[in-house]
């Protein structure tokens, strides 16, 4: 759930909600932790492998696209661990949309027919496709909820130049044309994700953080998702959306007075069992567990044999 780690070099370290990043002299450490945030609010309990899985989702995919966008990283020489460039993050997520869901299906419901500045089409159903992919970014809050924000308010409050953005633009659409291909070879939908991106010292644009794991995605499996849109049911979703409409159920989103329902033991089980289940799918490999008897003594190890040796 934590990691405490006091590194050779090391300036400063930064809790995110499931990561934790350590920022050494010549380079980031980024530790995946198992836990896990639903409407930006940290859940009590850790997920089993579930750090695992990002890490080495995220490292994969980050590999699959270095051909389109340069990218922070350097090196992944544990389970759990990443190694590379530190970047200035731009201060929004790219978030594009290839369906109508999640977020941008909850906000059609209530009658929104704009998200982002973007407009959405009448006479839509939740998780039916768009015609082309929408870009609806939002702000990168440090605490609380992001928010929507539209590509003129980013360029005018002055959050990424006009050039920046239009360069991320560009990359946000050609990862996601990427990431649907290999999805499809999977037999899966990306129906959405989110990018993030940064600049090095040197003033280049490269793609930080995670791309398509079950915390930035959402996925669909493509045999079945017509039959079951035209009868109107729900698509099995290998992301934590599961989790967000559990809690909604729950009368819970994060909101003030919400209170956070307690996950017994088999749901945190059946949690662990979906992100395993998406590992295996997105990747095609069997997934094949950590050594998770002293996680800390591990990383350290790895780490002193890789970058402090």
């Amino acid at each position: 759930m934590e990691t405490n780690f006091n590194f050779p070099g090391q300036i400063s370290k930064y809790r995110g909600k499931v990561r934790d990043v350590y920022f050494l002299e010549n380079c980031i450490i980024i530790i995946s932790t198992d836990r896990l945030s639903a409407f930006d609010v940290v859940m009590p309990k850790g997920i089993p492998y579930k750090g695992q899985i990002l890490n080495q989702i995220a490292t994969k995919m980050l590999i699959k696209s270095s051909d389109i966008v340069p990218n922070w990283l350097t090196l992944s020489p544990d389970e759990n661990l990443a190694i590379g460039q530190f970047c200035k993050p731009f201060k929004i997520e790219m978030v594009i949309r290839g369906y109508l869901s999640g977020h941008a299906a909850r906000q059609y419901k209530k009658g929104y027919r704009e998200i982002s500045g973007v407009s959405m089409p009448n006479g839509m159903i939740e998780n039916d496709r768009f015609n082309l992919p929408i870009i609806t970014p939002a702000t990168k809050a440090e605490v609380g909820h992001d928010e929507d924000i539209s590509k003129e308010e980013i360029i005018e409050k002055g959050i990424v130049s006009e050039s920046d953005y239009n360069v991320i633009e560009k990359y946000t659409y050609q990862l996601f044309e990427r990431g649907s291909e290999l999805a499809e070879k999977q037999g899966l939908i990306l129906v959405d994700t989110k990018y993030e991106f940064g600049k090095s010292n040197d003033g280049e644009i490269k793609l930080i953080d995670e791309i398509h794991t079950p915390d930035s995605s959402r996925f669909f499996y493509k045999d079945g998702y017509e039959d079951l849109q035209e009868k109107g049911q729900s698509q099995k979703q290998l992301s934590k959306e599961f989790v967000r409409q559990w809690l909604i159920e729950r009368n819970f989103q994060g909101l003030e007075g919400d209170v956070l329902p307690n996950m017994d033991g088999n749901f945190i089980k059946s949690i662990s069992e979906r992100y395993i289940e998406l590992y295996e799918n997105i990747t095609g490999q069997n997934f094949i567990k950590g050594n998770v008897e002293n996680i800390l003594s591990r990383i350290k190890e790895n780490l002193n044999n890789s970058l402090f040796k």
